[in-house]
């Protein structure tokens, strides 16, 4: 005789629809009186009881049962829809661009559950083949923060991605630094340009650019204060920058930077010609104190500042504008500092560095541990000829 199946053993039929066998188990009832019923399917009788034993293991472990079909893409999805709320927008936008372009198309249709090491890991490493590692670094970022969005949702048990390493890619555009006669030469060309003050300010001071756009008058100082015991001299406040919030990348960029005697005169003459702009836009004009803005006093953004910087420098002797950016004004900084003995930790303080790792491995250029600092140096690298 047959035994019969204890209550809430569930059961095990055919559904004829499907053409799967379904096993089912009832675990009880949920708070509103609704039964919970879990079911695995199969093409054979075995095939379901296993997925059913899976699935009451993943409940016992608290994990909720997530769709059959949900993929990597839909993880991914979710993730940018709701995991990057508060974001700033180009981060969002990048994000967005990475995922839709290297993480859906290659493993988007995989179930999310069914996603392996070796899925991973292939992917990467077919994705090194034209990518720089940076890139692989960045859309290995995306699904990693995917997956683990989904773990924390009860989608998946593990973040398998956080696991797989990630390869060396393609050698990306390396960072330059102007040397001495390089930096005199793009000086010369940018005077009498309306990106002069900007790339003085940026060759002499070392600041970020997303620092420089956000640079507002009432943080600069031209006069300083000469009756101060001791005195102060003329400075920049760099408080602020072009982020979403506002803030300075770190804590230690806030800072204030003294003003090397070419960028004092640079800025006066910038704010002169500044007052022109204003009143040839007239109405049009938008006052909200940048130092560095368009023609109608608005914010610049990154690609504005980029072709304004290569079309002051396009007759500099030796340089190819094209192959510049403004950011490696920065570079150039650290490097001249380097090559005239500021030391490293001085240099890091100057730049604005937490550390002194990332001033040594990606800014300097030129090692010359000696002994001396900033504006003074300066002065001394960029000494302008006596008026007659």
């Amino acid at each position: 005789m047959t035994k019969r199946r204890s209550r809430g053993d569930g059961g095990l039929h055919w559904d004829e629809k499907r053409q799967r066998w379904i096993a089912t188990a009832h675990l009880g009832f949920d708070a509103s009186g609704k039964r919970i019923v879990r079911r695995g399917s199969g093409k054979t009788k075995t095939e379901a009881k296993t997925k059913l034993k899976q699935v009451l293991r993943d409940h016992e472990d608290g994990l909720a049962v997530a769709p059959t079909n949900y993929t990597v893409e839909n993880a991914v999805n979710d993730w940018l829809m709701y995991g990057l709320a508060g974001r700033d927008t180009n981060t969002v936008a990048t994000c967005t661009s990475l995922s839709r372009t290297h993480v859906i198309p290659a493993l988007g249709a995989r179930k999310l559950r069914e996603l392996s090491g070796e899925d991973v890991d292939k992917w990467l490493v077919d994705k090194s083949k034209t990518l720089s590692t940076r890139t692989l670094q960045a859309i290995h970022s995306c699904l990693n923060r995917a997956v683990k969005r989904a773990m924390v949702r009860d989608k998946v048990k593990r973040n398998i991605v956080e696991l797989c390493s990630i390869p060396t890619g393609q050698p990306g555009r390396p960072s330059k630094a102007l040397n001495l006669a390089q930096a005199g030469a793009v000086l010369k060309a940018a005077e009498g340009t309306s990106a002069y003050a900007y790339i003085v300010l940026a060759l002499l001071t070392g600041a970020r650019t997303e620092e420089l756009r956000a640079l507002t008058w009432d943080h600069v100082f031209l006069k300083g204060d000469p009756e101060a015991d001791p005195p102060v001299p003329p400075h920049i406040a760099v408080w602020r920058s072009v982020r979403s919030t506002g803030d300075t990348k770190t804590k230690k960029s806030r800072r204030t930077i003294a003003l090397p005697a070419r960028c004092v005169d640079a800025l006066w003459q910038h704010f002169e010609d500044q007052g022109w702009d204003r009143l040839a836009a007239g109405d049009q004009w938008t006052e909200k104190g940048l130092v560095f803005s368009s023609a109608v006093g608005t914010e610049l953004d990154s690609t504005n500042v980029r072709r304004a910087f290569r079309q002051a420098i396009a007759d500099a002797e030796g340089i190819d504008a094209k192959e510049w950016t403004p950011r490696e004004l920065r570079h150039s900084f650290v490097s001249l500092l380097s090559d005239k003995g500021v030391p490293l930790e001085e240099i890091s303080r100057l730049v604005g560095h937490s550390g002194t790792a990332v001033t040594e491995a990606v800014y300097r250029k030129q090692i010359r541990p000696v002994i001396q600092t900033g504006a003074t140096v300066m002065d001394g690298i960029f000494k302008e000829d006596p008026k007659p």
